[in-house]
């Protein structure tokens, strides 16, 4: 039964693939309750589901079995009342900042004036007041990144999906930005879903830390990050900040080995 007060909720949600002769399951059975205006991380070993997880929950692929429902509706095609962040910015070259932040709210049919005033109110949120004329290859990675993450803003969901919005930045940069998501999570209470490779990232930004098990993803283990809010990036040295770390490792460690060891046993029986 879904929590009554759950903004984003799945039940019994299940993926498989079929690849060749192989039937391949993704995820399993996952039961997750997610609360308005909560920031939520997934992390787990590679190819344990988190990226699928994801779309599954953006409609855009649907599950082998169970339900993915936002306010208690099911979620049965793409977008309905959630923005997606991918990792890489996939802004248009030919659209300036602007016209790329202002893309959601044109497609919901807001009249162009409009659409570009609440895509500059957005840019200035994100600390690009001023950028709108530029064109993505004139900005730094970072930058488009911001863009991306004000694109999303603008579309005007309540729930933004985040899949690694800043593995491909460099690491300082990457502080830079976590810093100004929950800046950005702060002011606008959003809904935030995460998935990320980091684990001090997931405990950074997170309210909660979702944990999978290796192929087929279920959920192994919740925790919950007792860290005060605001957060500055000097609580990552501080004692309760490792102790999180560490914890989220040990529960995760083997998971990562038996992940190496399945993706092996995988190629061998392909090509076998």
């Amino acid at each position: 039964m879904i929590s009554a007060n759950a903004k984003l909720s799945t039940r019994g949600l299940s993926k498989a693939f079929r690849k060749g002769n192989a039937q391949i399951e993704v995820l399993r059975d996952l039961n997750i309750d997610i609360f308005p205006r909560e920031f939520v991380s997934i992390v787990g070993a590679s190819g344990c589901g988190k990226t699928t997880f994801l779309r599954l929950v953006d409609g855009l692929i649907q599950p082998s079995s169970g339900t993915v429902s936002v306010d208690g509706k099911v979620v049965d095609t793409p977008g309905k009342g959630l923005s997606f962040v991918f990792q890489h910015d996939g802004l248009f070259p030919w659209r300036n900042c602007g016209n790329n932040t202002a893309l959601g709210p044109e497609l919901a049919g807001r009249p162009f004036k409009q659409a570009r005033e609440l895509a500059c109110s957005f840019l200035r949120l994100v600390g690009l007041g001023g950028f709108d004329q530029h064109y993505p290859h004139e900005l730094s990675g970072g930058m488009r990144q911001r863009v991306n993450i004000a694109r999303a803003l603008a579309a005007g969901a309540d729930i933004m999906l985040m899949d690694e919005p800043f593995a491909a930045l460099d690491a300082q940069t990457r502080e830079i930005m976590q810093s100004e998501l929950l800046r950005i999570w702060q002011e606008t209470q959003k809904t935030v879903l995460l998935v990320t490779h980091q684990i001090d990232e997931a405990v950074y930004l997170s309210d909660r830390v979702l944990i999978l098990t290796v192929r087929p993803g279920r959920l192994k283990q919740e925790v919950r990050i007792d860290l005060p809010r605001p957060r500055e990036l000097s609580i990552k040295r501080t004692p309760q900040f490792v102790y999180f770390t560490d914890l989220i490792w040990r529960a995760i460690e083997q998971e990562v080995r038996d992940s190496i060891n399945q993706e092996a046993r995988t190629l061998a029986s392909l090509h076998s």
